[in-house]
C-alpha cells in the first residue's frame, strides 16, 4: 500500500501528527474499515470516536475530524452498510449546527458520496439532511442573534445545496424527498420557532431547481399544516356572543376607520370580550401564513405562478383548496393564502379561481360542498379589490339564473319553504344578496352593469314561494333591502322591523350545525402580520359605501310604499304563500307609489312584477306587470 498502515500499533491520530499525506489516510481508513470485517475492530473503533466528537473540539481536534470525514469519502465504496451500522449511526447523527465550515464541508461532501454510493443509503442521507432544516435545542432561542442567523445560513446553503446534488445523482431521491419531509416536520404543538424555521426550508425547496419536482408536495403539506392550526381556534364563542349582531354591524365594531391603520390588535375578533392576542396557535398561524405569502410573492415574481406549464404553484394551491380547505369546517384563515394569490395575477389566478368556486356550486353533488363554494364565490368577489367589476357582474348573472332555474324547477307542489331540501339553493340567494350588499353602488354608477343589473330577474326569485327573504340571514336581507330600495329595484316598507331576530330559526335550519347560513370565508383576516398582504387588496365594509349613503334620509313620503305589515301584525306575505305566479292579483299597481317618470330602468328592467306578487319584506318599482 505504499504506507505500513497494517500495523496495528498506527494511529489514526498518529498519522495526522505524522503529516502522511491524504492517499495514505484513505489507505489507512479504508484498512480499518476492511480489518473491522475480520473481527480487529481497533482502528475501526477509532474512527467511531473520532466521528463522535462535536462539542467544543480544539483547532487539531477539528483538524483531525476534517481529515477523517474526508477520507471516509474516499472509501465510502468500503463501508457495508450491515458491519459499518455504528460508523453510519455516528454520522448521521452529526448536526452541522455543531461544526464550523471546514468540517461542514466535509461531512456534507461525505453525505453526497454515501447517496451516490448505493440505493440502501440514501434515504438516510436525505434524512440527516432534513434533520438539519432546524438547529439543535441549545440554539433555538438564539436564532435571532446575529451569530446565529450567520450560521443558520451556513447551514442551510450546504443542506439545499447537498439536496439539489443527490437529486441529480440520484434521480429517485425527490421522491424520497417527498415523504421524508412532510413525515419530520414538528408535530403541531411544538415551538413556534421549529415550525418556522421548518416550514421556511419546505418553501426553499420550491424555489430552486428542486421545486419542479418536490415543490408540489411542499406547498400542500403547509397548506394542510395550516388548516391544521385554524381548526384549533375556537370559533364558536364568537358565534355565541354574536349572535344579537348583524355581520355589518359586527364588522365596524371591528375594523380600524382608517384603512391605513394597520396597527389593531392580533386576533381581535368580531367580539370585543375575545381576542385572539394571546392565541398561541393564532400567533403560530399568522407567522406561517406570512412565509407562505413571501413564498407566493417570490413565485410570482420568478414567473412560477401561474406562467410555468410543469411549475405551476397556483395550480397546485388550488388543488390543495379544494381537497383540504373547502371541505374544513369554518375555515377562518387559511384561505386568505389563496385570495393573496389571486391578487398577485388577477388576470389568471383571479379568475381561475371563481371559476372552479363557480364550477363547484354549480355541478358538484355534495350540498355542503356547494354551499361552502358559493359562500367563498360570493365573500370572494365582494372583497377582491383587483376583480373587475364586469366578471364580478359576469358570475352575480350566472348565480341568479341558476337560482332562478331552481324556483322553476321546484313550482307547484314542491314549492314549499323547507330550510333542510332547499338549503342550497337558500345559500345561492343569500350569496345573491351578500355580493349586491358590496356591488350595488358599482353596478348601478355604470350604465352598462346597471342594464345586466336591472335585467335580472331578482324579484321572481325572491318572491318565489320558497321565500329565500323569510330563511336566509336577516342582516343581509335586511342591508340588500335598503340598497334595492336606494337603488330603485323595489320599495320597502320603512315601517317593517326585524326586531334583531339576526339568526331566525329558518335560517339556522338551512345553515345546519355547521352554521354555513353565517359562512363569509373571507371577512375581515384578524391575524395582524399577515393582514398587511391582505389589506391593499382588500374590500373593507367600513370604507365601502353603499348606494344609500348619499341619501342619509331616505326617500321622500310619497316615496315610501305601504306598509307591509296588516292591521294583525301578521305579514301580508302569509296570505298569498302558496299560489302561483299565474292566479295572484295583478290589480295594486297603482297602489305603487313610483310612477315610470320617476324610474332610471333601462327598457331590459320592465320585467318586474305586481306588488302584490311580491313578498312582504319587498315591493317592486312600477314597471309594468305582466311582462315577465
Amino acid at each position: 500500500m505504499g504506507v505500513e498502515v497494517a500495523n496495528t500499533n498506527t494511529t489514526f491520530t498518529e498519522m495526522e501528527n505524522l503529516d502522511f499525506s491524504d492517499s495514505e489516510i484513505v489507505s489507512f481508513v479504508r484498512h480499518s474499515l476492511q480489518s473491522a470485517l475480520e473481527g480487529d475492530s481497533n482502528h475501526y473503533n477509532q474512527l467511531i470516536g473520532i466521528m463522535n466528537s462535536s462539542y467544543r473540539l480544539a483547532p487539531d481536534e477539528v483538524a483531525l475530524l476534517s481529515t477523517g470525514l474526508k477520507a471516509l469519502s474516499k472509501a465510502v465504496f468500503y463501508i457495508d452498510i450491515t458491519h459499518h451500522g455504528k460508523l453510519l449511526s455516528a454520522i448521521f447523527g452529526m448536526s452541522l449546527w455543531s461544526y464550523g465550515p471546514d468540517v461542514m464541508d466535509a461531512l456534507v461532501e461525505l453525505i453526497i458520496a454515501l447517496a451516490a454510493s448505493g440505493g440502501d443509503l440514501v434515504e438516510s442521507c436525505l434524512q440527516m439532511l432534513v434533520s438539519n432544516f432546524i438547529p439543535p435545542k441549545a440554539l433555538l432561542h438564539n436564532l435571532s442573534q446575529p451569530w446565529c442567523i450567520k450560521k443558520k445560513q451556513q447551514v442551510l446553503e450546504r443542506v439545499h445545496s447537498a439536496l439539489m446534488n443527490i437529486a441529480k445523482l440520484v434521480p429517485v431521491s425527490p421522491l424520497m424527498l417527498e415523504h421524508i419531509i412532510p413525515r419530520r416536520m414538528p408535530h403541531l404543538w411544538s415551538e413556534e420557532v421549529l415550525i418556522i424555521t421548518y416550514v421556511e426550508n419546505m418553501l426553499k425547496l420550491g424555489s430552486n431547481d428542486l421545486g419542479r419536482l418536490v415543490g408540489s408536495t411542499m406547498i400542500v403539506a403547509v397548506v394542510d399544516r395550516l388548516v391544521d392550526l385554524d381548526v384549533e381556534i375556537g370559533w364558536d364563542k364568537i358565534l355565541q356572543d354574536d349572535s344579537n349582531k348583524g355581520i355589518f354591524e359586527m364588522e365596524l365594531e371591528v375594523a380600524p376607520e382608517d384603512s391605513k391603520d394597520v396597527s389593531f390588535e392580533v386576533g381581535k375578533a368580531t367580539s370585543g370580550s375575545y381576542s385572539l392576542a394571546e392565541n398561541v396557535v393564532a400567533e403560530q398561524l399568522d407567522s406561517l401564513m406570512v412565509l407562505m405569502c413571501e413564498h407566493l410573492k417570490s413565485c410570482a415574481d420568478a414567473g412560477r405562478l401561474s406562467e410555468v406549464p410543469e411549475t405551476i404553484v397556483f395550480v397546485t394551491l388550488l388543488d390543495s383548496f379544494k381537497i383540504t380547505v373547502l371541505k374544513a369546517y369554518k375555515s377562518k384563515f387559511a384561505q386568505f393564502v389563496v385570495f393573496y394569490a389571486c391578487s398577485l395575477d388577477p388576470e389568471h389566478c383571479g379568475l381561475k379561481f371563481a371559476n372552479m368556486l363557480e364550477k363547484i356550486f354549480m355541478h358538484e353533488t355534495d350540498p355542503l360542498t356547494r354551499m361552502s363554494a358559493v359562500s367563498y364565490l360570493a365573500s370572494y368577489l365582494s372583497r377582491g379589490r383587483f376583480i373587475p367589476s364586469s366578471f364580478v357582474a359576469g358570475k352575480l348573472k350566472r348565480l341568479v339564473d341558476w337560482c332562478l332555474e331552481y324556483c322553476h324547477s321546484r313550482d307547484g307542489k314542491e314549492a314549499i319553504v323547507n330550510p333542510e331540501v332547499h338549503r342550497v339553493f337558500y345559500s345561492g340567494c343569500q350569496a345573491v344578496m351578500y355580493l349586491l350588499c358590496f356591488q350595488m353602488r358599482l353596478m348601478v354608477e355604470d350604465s352598462h352593469l346597471k342594464s345586466l343589473l336591472h335585467s335580472m330577474p331578482l324579484e321572481r326569485i325572491l318572491r318565489h314561494p320558497l321565500d329565500p327573504l323569510k330563511v336566509c340571514l336577516p342582516s343581509i336581507v335586511s342591508e340588500f333591502l335598503q340598497q334595492a330600495k336606494a337603488a330603485h329595484l323595489c320599495t320597502v316598507s320603512d315601517k317593517f322591523i326585524f326586531n334583531n331576530l339576526l339568526e331566525s330559526d329558518l335560517s339556522k335550519a338551512y345553515g345546519g350545525i355547521e352554521r354555513l347560513d353565517m359562512f363569509f370565508p373571507f371577512d375581515p383576516c384578524l391575524l395582524k402580520n399577515c393582514d398587511r398582504f391582505i389589506r391593499p387588496n382588500f374590500v373593507r365594509w367600513s370604507m365601502d359605501k353603499t348606494i344609500y349613503d348619499d341619501d342619509k334620509d331616505g326617500l321622500s313620503d310619497d316615496e315610501i310604499d305601504m306598509d307591509f305589515v296588516d292591521g294583525k301584525g301578521e305579514h301580508a306575505l302569509d296570505d298569498d304563500m302558496g299560489r302561483s305566479f299565474d292566479d295572484r292579483e295583478l290589480d295594486l299597481v297603482d297602489e305603487c307609489a313610483y310612477s315610470l317618470n320617476n324610474m332610471s330602468f333601462t327598457p331590459k328592467s320592465s320585467n318586474f312584477l305586481s306588488p302584490m306578487q311580491m313578498p312582504a319584506l319587498l315591493r317592486p318599482s312600477t314597471s309594468p306587470p305582466g311582462s315577465l
